[in-house]
């Protein structure tokens, strides 16, 4: 039995891993040279499911696959999208292993939120003069602006798509034996639960309003 537990844990990691690949490719936001998908969501729920460790290691794998196959941006790219992923993930999955409830979710995602924005402009400052041949003053000048709002709006969206999409994937993934019962799950009232995805997804539309109107992103739906 213990062997098939692992086997359908490596099936369910396997899937999420490649529905974050293919979630890149169904729709995303470009803002200058930065680009927006939900990948990080999917991956956070990863790490909710199987802890922490797992949320890293896919974010590792979902980047390289990424890295092989359609970026542009080579080991810079590479590099961002790791540790970007990977301190969302990582924290998110973190802080939820030790408080399972509904404020320990919310508690996990803020926590992602400001992790992943945090280790972005770190990385910014020190990747992207690399990337762009520009100095870290000029890139430095563009965080008030367009990184600082741009990665705070990315990290926003998708802990919203986190929080919406737990339950329900939890749900399919128990439903077809790939999660124990009782594994990942946080008791919470009815009530309780319709006013978070309402604020979750009151937040999430109000990232896509400033992701189109105030940093004049493009929307890119289902591109080849």
């Amino acid at each position: 039995m213990k062997q098939t537990d692992k086997l359908k844990k490596m099936v369910a990691i396997a899937l999420l891993c490649a529905m974050a690949y293919i979630s890149m490719f169904v729709f995303h936001f470009k803002v200058m040279f930065l680009t927006f998908d939900p990948k990080d969501a999917v991956i956070a729920l990863a790490s909710f499911l199987y802890g922490p460790l797992t949320g890293v290691l896919s974010a590792l794998a979902v980047a390289l696959m990424e890295f092989i196959t359609v970026s542009e941006t080579g080991l810079y790219g590479l590099v961002m999208n790791f540790c970007s992923s990977a301190a969302f993930a990582g924290i998110a999955g973190l802080i939820y292993k030790y408080r399972r409830t509904l404020s320990g979710a919310v508690m996990a995602l803020v926590g992602a939120v400001i992790s992943m924005t945090a280790v972005m402009m770190v990385l910014n400052l020190a990747i992207t003069p690399l990337y762009l041949h520009t100095t870290v003053g000029e890139v430095a000048a563009l965080i008030p602006t367009l990184l600082l709002p741009f990665n705070l709006v990315k990290s926003v969206l998708n802990a919203s798509l986190a929080y919406m999409l737990y339950r329900p994937l939890r749900s399919a993934l128990r439903a077809a034996g790939f999660v124990p019962k009782g594994e990942g799950k946080a008791s919470v009232s009815r009530s309780v639960s319709v006013i978070g995805l309402v604020v979750a997804f009151a937040l999430a539309v109000a990232s896509v309003l400033i992701y189109v109107f105030v940093l004049n992103g493009n929307f890119v739906f289902f591109e080849a």
